[in-house]
């Protein structure tokens, strides 16, 4: 299990009463480079310790909150494409994680299921690194979660990321506001 605490704090951006054009463009792009070296810290990480990409992960989390399943109900679940999810299930299988068959009624429909080493695997797996900005998240009033949502959605926009297949990391529960806990 990852500590979650090993992950390096942001800085503290300095408080100034007044911002030039410059530091406030020095402070954002900081900002950014933290959000992407943390990610990838912990992705680097989560592979270190348990063998599976972030993206593994919650494919099989997918898989086993869905149970046996097909591919394009993985792909709505975690939103990524079908071809991502077509690669990363061939990976699962071929480490047997994962076991896909015909379906019986339709031999064009193929499912996907765990297999006892995938429960495994998932048993062992760290927790993920959204989990716990979900926890801090679902703190903040309901406001601020909208306008941090709101300015990450355009700070995407701007970088011309908006359009790219991204899963949102976050399994099906919702986190209930103050408690940290998932539902």
């Amino acid at each position: 299990m990852v500590n979650l605490e090993q992950i390096p704090k942001p800085v503290q951006m300095p408080q100034r009463s007044t911002f030039s054009e410059q530091e406030v463009h020095e402070d954002l792009l900081v900002a950014l480079r933290q959000i992407i070296r943390a990610t990838d810290l912990h992705s680097k990480r989560v592979l270190r310790e348990s063998g599976l990409t972030v993206p593994q992960i919650v494919v099989l989390k997918s898989v086993r909150d869905l149970g046996e399943v097909t591919t394009r109900e993985i792909c709505r679940h975690v939103s990524l494409s079908q071809a991502t999810v077509t690669l990363i299930l061939d990976r699962l299988e071929e480490r047997a994680l994962v076991e896909r068959y015909r379906s019986a009624k339709d031999r064009r429909i193929v499912h996907t299921r765990l297999t006892r080493q995938g429960r495994l695997a998932l048993r062992k797996a760290p927790a993920l690194l959204h989990e716990r900005f979900l926890r801090e998240f679902a703190d903040l009033s309901d406001r601020r979660q909208r306008e941090i949502v709101k300015a990450l959605q355009k700070v995407a926009d701007m970088m011309g990321a908006s359009g790219l297949d991204a899963a949102p990391l976050l399994e099906v529960g919702s986190v209930r506001k103050g408690t940290g806990t998932q539902s």
